[in-house]
């Protein structure tokens, strides 16, 4: 593997955007969340028509043996918690990520099943809006893997959180995506 060189001055002359090349970014039009002069903005969806719409997400927490073997606990469930903390982080989206509309969430279900080297999140989220869910499905699945991490972390600081992605989404201008397994 090549090293890579985190020098300030390394990272000022490859940086894309203001700071570096601009070739490497796409141009700013073909991004919903900016303006013509590259400005962050909240994408305006008071046109678009409130249609049913639905996100599934997941995550993986890879845990060791030991932590494995100490799942779920007679005193309490961190797979439970972390459900409960993927549901509520879903309808805490817009407060996380600046760009987001706030939803009325007609549905959130965050499921966490132990597999084989860790623990499985699958989070669907659903609304009748104006704009899509797939922010609030990949929150919950986050959260829900940081929580599992959290309630597990005394046994093992080595826990790793991996592979939170889109599955899937209906609904929308945009129409259904299913992502290639």
């Amino acid at each position: 593997m090549d090293k890579v060189d985190y020098t300030s001055e390394r990272l000022m002359d490859d940086a894309p955007g203001p700071l570096g090349n601009d070739a490497d970014f796409p141009p700013v039009s073909k991004l919903s969340h900016y303006d013509t002069a590259g400005q962050a903005h909240m994408v305006d969806v008071s046109a678009k028509a409130k249609t049913r719409r639905e996100a599934v997400a997941s995550a993986f927490v890879e845990l060791s043996d030991e932590v494995m073997a100490a799942l779920p606990h007679p005193k309490g469930n961190p797979l439970e918690v972390a459900r409960f903390a993927g549901i509520q982080a879903a309808k805490q989206t817009s407060t996380l990520i600046p760009m987001c509309h706030p939803l009325a969430l007609s549905f959130v279900d965050v499921q966490a099943q132990i597999v084989l080297g860790g623990v499985a999140i699958e989070a669907t989220a659903a609304t009748v809006d104006g704009t899509g869910v797939e922010m609030e499905a990949m929150v919950a699945a986050s959260v829900a893997a940081l929580t599992v991490y959290d309630m597990t972390k005394a046994l093992d600081k080595g826990i790793r959180i991996r592979e939170v992605v889109l599955l899937s989404k209906s609904g929308g201008k945009s129409g259904d995506y299913r992502r290639k397994v």
